[in-house]
């Protein structure tokens, strides 16, 4: 499936920008061990050291989550990158004050067709890579499930989940 497909690259950057409203505040030493890991990516143990450092100071707040699924999902460690989503999924659940349970929750739960309000926005994104993740390690049907989710909250697709879809529907078909 082509990396294409799903790129977090900018929605992740918006909600850096955004930390704050996605969690009151993130401690100065966690935002610098952000910013250290954003500097040696390209050297994988020192870039997760620090944000193994960021997640130790500040464990759920969503750019320190954020980094993490980013650093994983980038480094192709999909599986770590998916615990990670479930993480985010949680974290976005309740700043949403949503169901814990992701297939409980229901359109009008909160303003999701509202692209512009950040807090549904990062439920939607959590949820877009989780299914997209499902879908990468063979999970096709939890993928299913979860894209299904994203559409009945989000009817006018403003995150592209129509596009996942689209692959689920022409997995397995030959290209000819």
């Amino acid at each position: 499936m082509p990396e294409a497909l799903f790129s977090p690259q900018s929605e992740i950057n918006e909600a850096l920008l955004t930390s704050t409203l996605l969690g009151h505040g993130l401690p100065s030493e966690a935002e610098h061990h952000l910013w250290e890991a954003s500097l040696f990516y390209h050297l994988d143990e020192i870039a997760e050291s620090h944000l193994r450092q960021a997640e130790a100071l500040a464990p759920e707040h969503a750019a320190v989550l954020i980094g993490l699924f980013r650093f994983y999902f980038y480094k192709a460690r999909l599986a770590e990158a998916l615990q990670v989503a479930q993480r985010c999924i949680n974290k976005a659940a309740e700043v949403n004050n949503l169901s814990s349970d992701w297939r409980l929750v229901r359109a009008g739960d909160a303003e999701f067709g509202r692209y512009e309000n950040i807090l549904p926005r990062f439920f939607l994104f959590s949820l877009k890579g989780y299914a997209y993740l499902q879908m990468r390690l063979g999970r096709t049907e939890e993928g299913r499930i979860a894209v299904q989710k994203l559409l009945e909250l989000d009817p006018t697709d403003k995150i592209g989940a129509k596009v996942l879809l689209s692959v689920l529907v022409h997995m397995g078909q030959d290209d000819d």
